[in-house]
């Protein structure tokens, strides 16, 4: 069965995007040195060869469409994203031939055709803070995967303010410094084991 990775780049003090937002610094003022680690295509192609698929949210998938276009956030390895929305976007506005389907029945019907899709390989969440938080609240996370920028917001899009999950055990698996990010990597310990 397919494993499910939260992923996100977030500030040192937990931010995920810098205060203000506005609709042209959507990362808010300095919010794109949040994502300075893209420059490292080693560590994004082994994160893409096990890419079977992506959930993201809907603000996630408006503001970054621009750039991913028709072939979504993996590029030309064109894998599967389903975005958790209440409405699908009006026909017409969504790139033709794209990888996208749109999810308007939930998290768990998103997390359940992106494992289907996924055939075994990970199925990578990401984007905003509260899809992440809804995620890890209703237990449908394996995986935390989280790159730490060298950078103090003071505010902002807090990650995990308000997670609704209670107590959430993490074990280290992996942890990698370079100078753009520190990459950590947990495993959501369940408490059955």
């Amino acid at each position: 069965m397919s494993r499910v990775v939260f992923d996100i780049s977030l500030s040192l003090d937990g931010f995920v995007t810098a205060a203000p937002r506005t609709a042209e610094q959507p990362l808010g003022p300095g919010g794109v040195q949040l994502h300075g680690w893209l420059v490292d295509h080693e560590y994004l192609e082994r994160a893409v060869a096990d890419l079977g698929a992506v959930v993201a949210g809907r603000t996630t998938y408006d503001h970054s469409i621009p750039g991913w276009r028709a072939d979504g956030p993996s590029g030309p390895a064109r894998r599967p994203v389903f975005v958790v929305t209440h409405e699908a976007p009006e026909a017409g506005t969504v790139p033709e031939g794209g990888v996208y389907t749109f999810v308007t029945d939930g998290i768990e019907s998103a997390i359940d055709q992106a494992r289907a899709a996924a055939a075994g390989r990970t199925v990578t969440v990401m984007g905003g803070a509260d899809l992440g938080r809804r995620c890890l609240a209703a237990g449908l996370v394996d995986e935390l995967s989280l790159h730490v920028a060298p950078v103090l917001f003071g505010s902002g899009t807090p990650m995990f303010a308000g997670l609704d999950a209670g107590h959430v055990a993490l074990e280290l698996l992996e942890a990698v410094g370079t100078p753009e990010t520190v990459h950590l990597r947990y495993r959501v310990v369940r408490p059955d084991g």
